[in-house]
């Protein structure tokens, strides 16, 4: 015999003095602690406590030992109108705009070709990769003997007069050098990241858009570049930060020479505290670090959510 409730009946008595079911506390593994401990005493010892007291020494008159006194501001203000250090930043910041757009420009299209319908793609992709794992320094150093010996042997043996003399040489020219070596260094990482942004594109619309008569020109502008736009700015942002802490390349190839002319900002620093600027440099170091670290929350802000995390 069937039964039949009837509506709006109370629910049953054991149900509805049930007390509400218990959130499970999530117990950290002790594992956890045992491996992140350790870290942060070492990030704490090694990277965060140094870095205090060089901003504790930028306002004082310290030249790394002995005694010091406190002279506030005075290493910031004397900074900030020091030409030296104008034309140090002004370097390194036209250095890391020009690589970021030459790498950028150079990935994105070596990106597109290894991901079409090429024959041996996957051997291509491995050989631009392989700059990536060489040393910056063992990269400059050949290079440097490419620019100053190599390249003008081959000038002079062609008759080409504006490749006899090594561009290194030139307070004007030796610029571009660096300029070259850091993007072939450079280039494997973003070309990587440009072919995982490729690879996320869906053919279908690349088939509509061939039915529709688009151009390979509008597919790119219209298509591919809206679509990875997020994977473009990483490259440029990270690109840019990095290149603003180039040090390897530079010191192998012209050794921030002729004169000053391409010392980056690091290495006025490291310059600086051979000299005895030690206090001078800390701040020169501190104002550099927020540079980079506002550049990196830049990064954070525009990359959230831009790449599909």
């Amino acid at each position: 015999m069937a039964t039949t409730v009837e509506r709006g009946a109370p629910p049953d008595a054991g149900t509805r003095d049930r007390p509400p079911p218990r959130k499970r506390s999530r117990r950290v593994d002790r594992t956890y602690h045992l491996f992140l401990v350790p870290v942060l005493i070492l990030f704490s010892v090694c990277i965060t406590l140094p870095a205090a007291m060089g901003i504790f020494y930028s306002f004082t008159d310290s030249i790394g030992f002995g005694e010091y006194e406190f002279v506030g501001l005075n290493n910031y203000l004397v900074l900030f109108s020091d030409p030296a250090i104008l034309s140090v930043y002004g370097f390194t910041l036209g250095f890391a705009l020009c690589t970021v757009v030459l790498v950028n420009v150079v990935a994105l299209g070596l990106a597109l070709g290894l991901t079409g319908r090429i024959r041996a793609r996957v051997t291509l992709r491995t050989v631009f990769v392989l700059p990536m794992v060489v040393s910056g320094i063992i990269i400059a150093f050949v290079f440097q003997f490419v620019f100053s010996h190599t390249i003008p042997a081959a000038g002079q043996a062609l008759g080409i007069g504006p490749l006899e003399e090594s561009i290194l040489a030139d307070p004007d020219l030796a610029w571009i050098s660096i300029v070259l070596v850091t993007a072939w260094q450079a280039m494997p990482q973003a070309l990587l990241i440009y072919i995982a942004g490729l690879m996320t594109v869906p053919q279908d619309v690349y088939e509509a858009a061939g039915i529709d008569g688009a151009s390979a020109w509008n597919r790119l502008r219209h298509i591919t570049l809206p679509l990875i736009s997020g994977f473009v700015l990483i490259n440029v942002i990270i690109g840019f930060k990095d290149f603003l802490a180039a040090y390897e390349i530079i010191l192998g190839l012209t050794d921030g020479g002729p004169g000053t002319a391409t010392r980056s900002v690091t290495m006025a620093i490291f310059a600086g505290f051979e000299d005895g600027d030690y206090a001078y440099q800390m701040a020169n170091s501190t104002v550099f670090f927020l540079i980079t670290l506002a550049i990196a929350l830049v990064q954070l802000r525009l990359t959230r959510g831009r790449t599909g995390g």
